[in-house]
């Protein structure tokens, strides 16, 4: 049998929930995506904390919510402590997202699922790797290769291939066939015939109309509200299907001379865009020629403004503007006021890029027809004044001595525990609270921090020991005295402008100045929340710049990549059930598992490992391609301690065709002979040489479903000198075995 493959979705199965799947490989557990929703709902991730303590490694795909909003929580609350796998910009990018979506939360709700220290710690350890960059796993993932490739929905996307004992693991989900002003189309059916495909259903039922047509709707459907004196909102991710948009924007106010404002708003947005300009590795063959020829970077953004609060925006008033706002889900963040302010006014356009998470108000105001009046929840924090203000600092007071007195305690009754001391034997000790300080506060390198004695103390009646511990100075010393560290010297509470994001080792890129401030605000606030009732005047339209393959696209990949096993996830009930009849149709191996079902996919050809053993070795004429080297092999397959030894044939084996080993272009080709001095035309698809010698190319075989088949080429003439040097020309060109 082949290598065991066992797939279970813990969520995004049978539905268009976040996406998170768990892929056993061999007994080695992979996580496919972690993902979440905007509304936070715990108890979407009860099928996850079943299994989050014995993941062995996580892949992440794309940097938004709905792949990764998950990860802070899971490794804080689940158990889930294996290592992650990402690209360079998921990982940048989805560090924004999550810190985008906490302060968005943190400014209308006490949120506590998770802190800016469990967001860091999330991605502290995350391991970035490169498009087709071949990683091979330690310990229990031993002989497991873990290949990243284009998906083409979002910058840094990954299609993930996961190689055991020579079969393949694909999983592929919002995959994009077409390739887009920063991004590159996806690699996906440049593999073929994988043992598994894991893929998506979540564009089966829609089909997309041509790029250039859509994207000049979309202006058209902007321009027209703006030209009525109306405004538009379009609520978007933090950095993610939002950098498209920008693009188009920027290209098509250039081109129009449209003096009309346009405004990227979250909480990162400088920073996002920051952040993009470096990774113009990662983007289309366009935006990286345009920058090594002109030194221009497509993100040098010549008609959007980038904020990060909405004061700017209020001095505008009425006036006619665009504004890119977080979350696209309207439940928290910077669009869910703007919406409330825009909502009620008819000239105004809400426009949707992509489909609205399940429960949210996005998702109601997209329904057809849409209702015409929403109940939403207004909150903001305010700092506490009065007497407010004077029960919290009086409580923070009582909470600071029951600590300390706690900490005291459990001081002594260690000290005494060691002595073996009565507790009875002596007066307790008076500690001064107003001059103590936490020990969080403690620079101390002798031990931490010690609290300061009034009134000393009553020593027990027989003394066994000194009252006062012994703190050894463990300090290092060189020639110059005591070695100074710089930690301990940091004053604290002090914040630098250029403060980086966490302790993420390699982050470069700095917090926005405002933004710092709000994280570190230790003012005393409280929430203020008041629920009113919206009445939507304003249009709302739907326009699909999600990214994705639709319905054609995909069954033309999956067929041509044309996978011995294929599972379906990540769509609604009707679109799962629908690609999966249509794929039935060409396969019996086609599974559409429900969330916490699992199936077992492991492959049907059987494969064994086998030895060549020292005599066969010694005979084998290599020959070397590029990196690799590669001979042919005549053996014979004996048992040997349950082991499986190739040895020399015991007989002459039969005698063989040359085999040619190479790519056959004729194109090249014919360059190459005319270089060597020959007349060379193509004729009826063949290459005539000379006067009497034709090459021909021909598919010897392909029979076999998604294979191009093996290529010869055909000498067709006379044998005259012309037909010997050519021949000699043409062996040069490859290896023969």
């Amino acid at each position: 049998m082949g290598t065991p493959v066992q797939v279970t979705p813990l969520s995004g199965a049978y539905g268009e929930g976040p996406l998170c799947y768990l892929l056993v490989v061999d007994g080695f557990r992979f996580l496919l995506d972690c993902g979440w929703t905007d509304l936070c709902d715990t108890s979407q991730l009860e099928p996850l904390a079943k299994v989050a303590p014995t993941v062995d490694a996580v892949l992440l795909s794309h940097p938004d919510m709905m792949h990764l909003g998950a990860l802070p929580y899971a490794l804080k609350h689940l158990g889930l402590s294996a290592p992650v796998y990402a690209s360079e910009p998921v990982f940048r990018l989805g560090l924004l997202t999550m810190y985008d979506h906490f302060v968005s939360r943190r400014k209308v709700s006490d949120f506590d699922l998770f802190t800016l220290d469990d967001i860091d710690a999330a991605f502290k350890n995350v391991v970035t790797l490169k498009y087709f960059q071949n990683y091979l796993l330690n310990d229990k993932g031993e002989g497991i290769v873990i290949i990243p490739h284009v998906a083409g929905h979002s910058l840094g996307g990954t299609v993930w291939k996961i190689t055991k004992d020579g079969e393949d693991i694909v999983y592929a989900v919002d995959f994009n066939h077409r390739k887009e002003r920063h991004l590159k189309a996806t690699v996906l059916g440049s593999v073929v015939r994988p043992a598994v495909l894991i893929t998506d259903a979540y564009n089966a039922l829609n089909n997309q109309c041509y790029k250039k047509t859509q994207d000049e709707d979309f202006i058209d459907s902007l321009v027209n509200v703006l030209v009525s004196n109306g405004s538009v909102l379009l609520p978007v991710d933090t950095a993610g299907r939002v950098l498209e948009l920008l693009l188009i924007l920027d290209k098509y106010w250039s081109e129009r001379d449209l003096v009309y404002p346009i405004y990227f708003l979250t909480n990162v947005s400088t920073s996002t865009i920051d952040y993009v300009k470096s990774l113009l590795e990662w983007m289309s063959d366009e935006i990286r020629k345009s920058f090594e020829e002109n030194r221009e970077n497509a993100f040098f953004l010549k008609k959007v403004t980038l904020i990060i609060n909405k004061e700017e925006l209020d001095k505008l008033g009425d006036a006619p503007k665009v504004v890119l706002a977080s979350m696209a889900s309207l439940e928290v963040g910077f669009s869910h006021d703007i919406f409330v302010d825009m909502a009620n006014e008819a000239g105004n356009l809400v426009l949707f890029t992509e489909k609205g998470q399940l429960g949210t108000l996005a998702h109601m105001l997209q329904m057809d027809p849409p209702p015409r009046a929403v109940k939403v929840t207004m909150s903001n924090r305010i700092p506490l004044v009065g007497d407010e203000l004077k029960a919290f600092e009086e409580e923070q007071v009582r909470i600071k001595k029951e600590e300390m007195l706690k900490a005291r305690l459990v001081r002594e009754g260690g000290m005494k525990d060691f002595h073996g001391l009565n507790a009875k034997a002596f007066d307790p000790v008076v500690i001064d609270a107003s001059s103590s300080r936490k020990s969080s506060n403690a620079g101390s390198h002798l031990g931490g921090n010690m609290d300061i004695l009034i009134h000393g103390f009553v020593p027990p009646p027989t003394s066994v020991a000194p009252r006062f511990l012994l703190f050894e100075n463990t300090a290092e010393w060189d020639d110059f005295g005591e070695i100074i560290n710089t930690d301990e010297m940091m004053k604290r509470g002090e914040i630098d402008n250029t403060l980086m994001l966490g302790s993420i080792e390699g982050l470069d890129a700095k917090i926005d100045e405002d933004l710092a401030c709000l994280l570190h605000d230790s003012t005393p606030s409280k929430i203020i929340s008041n629920e009113m009732t919206v009445h939507v005047k304003c249009s709302l339209i739907y326009m699909d710049f999600e990214g994705r393959s639709d319905a054609r696209s995909i069954k033309s990949v999956i067929a041509h990549v044309a996978p011995r096993k294929l599972v379906l996830v990540h769509g609604s009930t009707e679109a799962t059930e629908h690609l999966k009849i249509h794929c039935a149709e060409n396969s019996k191996h086609v599974y559409a598992p429900k969330i916490e079902e699992t199936i077992d996919v492991t492959s049907d050809i059987s494969f064994y490992k086998v030895q060549l053993s020292e005599n066969l070795t010694s005979h084998i004429m290599p020959r070397k391609i590029g990196e690799l080297e590669i001979a042919w092999l005549d053996a014979e397959v004996e048992k040997e301690d349950e082991n499986l030894i190739l040895n020399p044939p015991s007989s002459t084996p039969p005698p063989r065709r040359p085999v040619l080993v190479g790519d056959l272009k004729l194109a090249d080709l014919k360059q190459f002979l005319e270089y060597n001095g020959l007349q060379v035309e193509f004729a009826d698809g063949a290459l005539r040489c000379g006067e009497y010698i034709t090459l021909r190319k021909i598919i010897v075989d392909s029979s076999q479903k998604g294979s191009a088949g093996s290529q010869q080429i055909v000498i067709e003439g006379p044998l005259c000198e012309d037909y010997y040097k050519i021949r000699k020309l043409l062996y040069s060109q490859f290896y023969m075995l």
